[in-house]
């Protein structure tokens, strides 16, 4: 009988070693990693310490350019209108017109307006009819009838306002132009008017 042959199988393929498995990933480390680091950006105190900067910065900013912005945007007028000369007594004070900052006195034959704000440090004299001296409250500063001072810290006289008859008879007070009694303005014709 023939001898049987069985079929051999073919040669194993050489055997790979396998592959050592991968460590596992290790988790990450609290405090690492983008993720942590936008979150401690926004919500740390170097974030809150920047934002309270800029907020600071850009209130300044925005107050200084308020600032520049007037809530008035007219002035009230320069030129008052106060009346005739025949209004105003002799060696009187007018007081009609301090709201609007203005004496009006007659004396000695001139009309002149006086400014209301003492020279020393802007507080309002008043009138004081009986001793016949404008006095501050605020220092103690004492002006004669015709605004020169005499007592108290005030360093130099009231200011005069320019004054004129107007064409229509009445006088006419000018707070857009002023004159002092040291730089030897009283003399100039637009600081009085004469009345006989």
């Amino acid at each position: 009988m023939s001898e049987a042959t069985t079929p051999t199988p073919p040669p194993a393929a050489p055997a790979v070693p396998a592959k050592p498995a991968a460590p596992p990933k290790a988790p990450a480390k609290p405090g690492t990693g983008r993720r942590f680091f936008l979150a401690s950006l926004v919500g740390s105190w170097f974030a809150l310490g920047w934002t309270t900067l800029t907020a600071t910065v850009a209130g300044m900013v925005l107050g200084t350019v308020r600032f520049l912005y007037p809530n008035v945007s007219s002035e009230p007028p320069s030129k008052v209108k106060v009346g005739t000369p025949d209004l105003y007594e002799e060696g009187k004070v007018n007081e009609r017109f301090k709201d609007q900052n203005i004496w009006v006195v007659r004396d000695k034959g001139i009309i002149y307006a006086l400014s209301t704000t003492c020279t020393h440090l802007g507080c309002t004299p008043n009138w004081l009819e009986r001793e016949g001296k404008f006095k501050c409250p605020c220092h103690g500063s004492g002006f004669k009838i015709s605004g020169v001072n005499f007592e108290g810290p005030a360093p130099r006289p009231l200011e005069r306002w320019a004054i004129k008859i107007g064409e229509d008879g009445q006088l006419v007070v000018d707070k857009g132009q002023k004159f002092q009694k040291e730089l030897g303005q009283w003399v100039n014709p637009d600081s009085f008017v004469k009345v006989v």
